[in-house]
């Protein structure tokens, strides 16, 4: 009877473990198959009329010379760089100081506010696109970056105030009267006892709010009306958007170069994810 038993858990296991590996390597498919169209596609001779698999052909770099010396491609990566840069510093202050006031302090309308958060992130961008165009035509901001980062800025507060309200949660409020009982005000609580344990959190709204300006196009094209103004979402949309002259392999190689700076960030905050769960409650 436990021989048998013994040998039912080892063929469910099998075949859980099966089941799983097929999955993984499904995904892994479905994930790769487009980069690699992208990545061979970018480094092909001539040009494309489509996105297709193929290792056939000469490889050149020529594609990436005439991104930037054909068109404002490296206009357009500076603006973006701009963009992400400033919007993440602006909105990774905001949405931490707000997701600390709302897990530690009680005020009036607190709840109320949490709520409004909510009620306004179920609104689709799409539907207020008019509003947006309408603020930015009554204070000057229409082709202009700093209203299109008011507009990212704005648009993340509510929800991810609310991711960053539950992780403040998390951290124990016992660590801040302990600091009150030493001596230490409502700011250096914050600065050098709480927000050590927010890294992991911090970091990654800080990658999430860099890369926006990188993939988000409908804001941006409905904002951004002058070509050397635009960012790169918006200028590799206008390689492949005439159906009678696709620059395919110029809009693969701008797609690569995206992913440069992301990545960057992504591993110099890789080390966020884990350390800052530990480095806080250990000081002083």
């Amino acid at each position: 009877m436990a021989k048998n038993n013994h040998k039912k858990m080892k063929n469910k296991r099998f075949w859980n473990q099966f089941f799983t590996y097929v999955y993984l390597i499904f995904m892994t498919v479905i994930i790769i198959y487009p980069l690699l169209i992208t990545v061979t596609s970018a480094f092909k001779s001539g040009n494309l009329i489509s996105f297709d698999l193929s290792f056939e052909g000469e490889l050149t770099l020529n594609n990436f010379r005439r991104l930037f010396n054909d068109t404002l491609y490296g206009t357009w990566y500076m603006n973006t760089l701009m963009v992400a840069v400033v919007a993440m510093f602006i909105q990774v202050t905001i949405i931490t100081l707000a997701g600390y006031a709302y897990s530690r302090y009680r005020f009036i309308g607190r709840k109320s506010s949490l709520k409004f958060f909510i009620v306004v992130q179920m609104v689709p961008t799409i539907a207020a696109l008019t509003a947006f165009y309408v603020m930015a035509l009554l204070v000057g901001g229409l082709d202009t970056h700093g209203f299109l980062i008011f507009l990212y800025v704005g648009g993340a507060i509510p929800m991810n105030t609310w991711l960053m309200k539950g992780y403040f949660d998390t951290v124990p409020i016992d660590l801040d009267e302990s600091a009150k009982l030493d001596g230490a005000g409502h700011l250096r609580t914050f600065a050098q006892i709480v927000l050590p344990l927010m890294r992991p959190m911090i970091a990654v709204q800080a990658l999430w709010a860099f890369m926006t300006p990188f993939g988000e196009f409908m804001l941006a094209r409905f904002i951004l009306r002058s070509p050397e103004k635009y960012t790169v979402a918006i200028g590799l949309q206008q390689f492949i958007n005439d159906p009678r002259q696709q620059r395919v392999t110029l809009f693969a190689a701008g797609a690569i170069l995206i992913a440069v700076p992301i990545s960057i960030l992504f591993f110099y905050l890789q080390k966020n994810f884990v350390s800052g769960l530990t480095s806080g409650g250990t000081k002083g």
